[in-house]
């Protein structure tokens, strides 16, 4: 199967930046086409401002737009959309395309709050953990902070996922212009941004292993400024890569715009799970610490 990764920048506002996304997916060659976290607009959580929750009004409009290009790409589309359910709950939710039809949607579970990625003033965390079922495969569409975390992408391996996807926003923090920022200074360090790229790349490599599946990270390019002035921006860092269930790397992107299109073979991962048979090899008896905040001191 071959599969096609839209890493872009923003484009100054919503309009050209729809317009260059599906110039891209026109120009991409995939079955299956992933776009990347939040890829309509800005990323608008490097700071707090109610204004940007107007943002989520157009969700259905927005879906009805994305599903048409995935019917007339004739292509499974993973998009990253702001969803708003009533005045007050909102989610990061990835809506999932089957050629013109809706195939199902993962609302984010893991939400972030750090400086420049103020996300639990903007969403609800989700409440499920589903793999969703296309004309491609079985799918584990996370998102972002997800990637953090081995429980969610273990939970979409076990329920049947065969690839596991995380539309992405993540970058270097930018300090501000004319102002001291020691925070910002400190982890903009060549030492520690590398440390923080490096470690990226290895805890969804080893979901990749510890599962027996493919994993794919889509993020975005670009600096994008801090309206607010508290800090300078975030400086995406792109490297959008593809890979497979042994942890190796078949793609890594740079940091510019790119059309990723690499293929991909699942009947690979289902022979590695046979080899490395490390679900039949789990303790699940020895687990329940896993459903608890913390386990010291716990009988």
């Amino acid at each position: 199967m071959k599969i096609s990764l839209i890493q872009q920048e923003f484009k100054t506002d919503k309009e050209s930046t729809i317009r260059h996304t599906v110039e891209m997916i026109n120009k991409s060659e995939g079955e299956l086409v992933i776009l990347q976290e939040l890829h309509q607009n800005e990323y608008f959580c490097k700071c707090e401002d109610t204004k940007y929750f107007d943002y989520a009004e157009s969700f259905n409009e927005d879906v009805e737009f994305w599903r048409k290009i995935s019917e007339k790409k004739n292509i499974v589309l993973i998009t990253s959309l702001f969803e708003k359910v009533m005045d007050g709950i909102y989610y990061n939710t990835a809506v999932v395309f089957d050629k013109g039809k809706i195939a199902g949607k993962y609302r984010k579970n893991h939400i972030p709050d750090d400086p420049g990625f103020y996300e639990k003033f903007y969403f609800t965390p989700g409440d499920e953990i589903e793999p969703i079922d296309t004309s491609v495969g079985r799918l584990g569409v996370l998102v972002c902070w997800d990637q953090w975390y081995p429980e969610a992408a273990r939970i979409m391996a076990l329920k049947g996922a065969e690839i596991l996807i995380y539309p992405t926003a993540i970058g270097w923090l930018m300090c501000p212009e004319n102002r001291v920022d020691e925070l910002c200074e400190k982890e903009n360090t060549t030492e520690e941004k590398e440390k923080m790229f490096n470690v990226w790349i290895s805890i969804q490599r080893g979901h990749a292993v510890a599962n027996g599946v493919y994993v794919v990270a889509v993020n975005r390019v670009g600096r994008e400024k801090d309206p607010s002035g508290v800090l300078g921006g975030i400086e995406f860092w792109g490297n959008s890569f593809v890979c497979g269930p042994q942890g190796e790397m078949i793609y890594k992107a740079q940091r510019h715009e790119e059309i990723i299109n690499v293929e991909i073979d699942l009947k690979r991962a289902a022979e590695i799970r046979k080899i490395w048979p490390f679900f039949r090899d789990r303790r699940i008896e020895n687990y329940s610490c896993l459903l608890k905040r913390h386990c010291k001191g716990i009988k």
